[in-house]
């Protein structure tokens, strides 16, 4: 198979507008798109500007820091904080660390740490095998991470926190935002428009590329990655609407692009709609919350761990 561009030997055929690319007009390929994302999703203005970004140790996160050290590793005007949460997954998180860290050298970036067990007093692995209500893992884990990436951001005094989310992840989103009928999810999902003081606006360099893209970006610029999977993975209520996605995109090329397209067009509208709910801060731990106790408080003190 040969390269659409040019007589080199293609190693990738992109199914949603048929074509072939060669190693070097696929990497030409990706980051075109992914420079394109960055400028629509970062409001600059001359400034400097600090940036987070969060990296799991995978190949999503990897690429993310990896593709933002090359566009801006000579800028000095933008400074790159990479950071790993680290849930206490016992034989999992341990060997992403090891491969963020190795990167982060590799890259010349101070990599930082935040942990479940420091800032919860508990591991995620103990916060699940304690938990007698039987909730997925997930619903603990998420707003956990979320608030502890928004800490972290903070300390870091960031302007942006960059988060390693592929095309197929955000449709993935899309559809279950949609089939749940959460209006104010689909309207607050990254990335962020609405600047707020408390919480750091989440971009995503990665959301129009797809996973199997990424997959063949790390590999193919010999990215060092994490391939290991998170042990609660299968009682994520994500995967249903993963199968479903794969299998529209398989049967229809071009399916997740088209539901990215339909979120922001959509989005506009949603917020002239729904009204943004004001931000506090929670009485217990001080994040920003919409409530007198944020979900993670609440979350804890419902399990009797705080």
């Amino acid at each position: 198979m040969q390269c659409s561009r040019c007589s080199e030997k293609a190693i990738y055929e992109v199914r949603y507008n048929s074509s072939s690319l060669c190693r070097t007009h696929f990497n030409q390929f990706v980051e075109k798109r992914v420079k394109k994302e960055i400028r629509n999703q970062l409001k600059r203005n001359g400034k400097p500007l600090v940036i987070s970004v969060a990296i799991s140790g995978g190949k999503d996160s990897s690429v993310t820091l990896y593709l933002l050290n090359k566009i801006f590793g000579k800028d000095r005007k933008i400074k790159l904080m990479p950071f790993t949460v680290d849930e206490g997954i016992s034989g999992y998180r341990d060997s992403g660390i090891e491969k963020a860290r190795e990167l982060c050298h590799d890259l010349g970036l101070e990599h930082h740490i935040i942990s479940f067990s420091e800032s919860y007093g508990k591991r995620l692995e103990d916060i699940v095998a304690d938990d007698r209500t039987n909730t997925i893992p997930c619903s603990h884990c998420g707003p956990m991470r979320r608030n502890l990436m928004n800490k972290i951001s903070k300390l870091n005094f960031s302007d942006y926190v960059a988060l390693g989310i592929n095309l197929d992840d955000y449709a993935q989103s899309i559809l279950m935002n949609v089939v749940k009928g959460d209006l104010k999810r689909l309207a607050r999902m990254a990335p962020h428009d609405l600047i707020r003081d408390t919480l750091v606006p989440r971009i995503l360099p990665l959301r129009k590329i797809p996973e199997n893209e990424v997959m063949l970006y790390a590999v193919v610029n010999g990215i060092k990655f994490d391939s290991g999977w998170c042990p609660f993975y299968e009682r994520a209520q994500r995967n249903k609407f993963r199968h479903i996605i794969a299998e529209l995109e398989e049967s229809t090329p071009g399916s997740r692009h088209a539901l990215v397209r339909f979120h922001d067009e959509l989005k506009p509208v949603l917020a002239d709609s729904v009204k943004h709910e004001e931000l506090g801060k929670c009485r217990i731990c001080g994040s920003p919350t919409a409530n007198e106790v944020c979900a993670v408080c609440s979350d804890l003190s419902e399990m009797n761990f705080t």
